[in-house]
């Protein structure tokens, strides 16, 4: 039943992430769009996610949060739909989906946003430099179809997607072995119609708001 499983997102969001991951699943689900302004802050969210932030899902009334762990939770929660490896062969499941959210994102975010740690800073942070972000992502990607045990999973889903995302808007420098791992991520049906829901719900928010 998609009363079960609620998604809250804004289509211009890492919502999208989740979205494709739900495609995937194929179980039915329900969408709330929120908006950043008004109901992402309102007392109803915020009771799901304090941080006022989207995604979000509630499956069977419990809530999680943060894309790698909905990601991995729906891995879990729908078995039949093949998108983790068996519990003995998740290592490189686990690290390349963490590395995605973790290190990665914040080398992209710290870079993006125009500070560069120090040599000293860089022994404190997560992820070194932004370079050896990229250097470690392209040992998970070159030469592979996929990043854990040679199928397809949601730590594809993650790190296609920030890949994917990072490509488009030059987040991310364009290298041999990340549009190698992308081009037939982009080819997935779930892909495909993650993107023209979110795409449609674009679409829609900007016809509706104020010239």
């Amino acid at each position: 039943m998609a009363d079960d499983l609620i998604f809250y997102t804004n289509p211009m969001s890492r919502g999208q992430i989740v979205r494709w991951m739900l495609e995937e699943v194929g179980a039915p689900y329900q969408t709330q769009i929120l908006g950043y302004d008004d109901s992402m802050k309102g007392a109803d969210y915020l009771a799901i996610n304090p941080m006022g932030k989207v995604p979000a899902i509630v499956h069977r009334g419990k809530v999680v949060t943060e894309c790698a762990a909905i990601c991995a939770y729906l891995a879990d929660a729908f078995p039949d739909a093949g998108l983790a490896p068996p519990l003995e062969a998740r290592a490189d499941y686990y690290r390349w989906l963490f590395f995605a959210a973790g290190p990665l994102e914040t080398a992209v975010t710290n870079t993006h946003a125009g500070w560069v740690p120090s040599a000293e800073q860089q022994r404190m942070v997560g992820y070194g430099s932004f370079e050896k972000a990229l250097d470690a992502l392209e040992t998970a990607v070159a030469g592979k179809a996929f990043v854990a045990e040679g199928r397809f999973s949601a730590a594809d889903v993650y790190v296609g997607s920030q890949l994917d995302w990072g490509l488009q808007f030059g987040t991310i420098p364009t290298r041999p072995a990340f549009e190698a791992y992308v081009a037939p991520l982009r080819e997935r049906s779930g892909y495909r119609r993650a993107k023209e829901i979110d795409n449609g719900l674009i679409a829609e928010l900007q016809a509706a708001s104020p010239a």
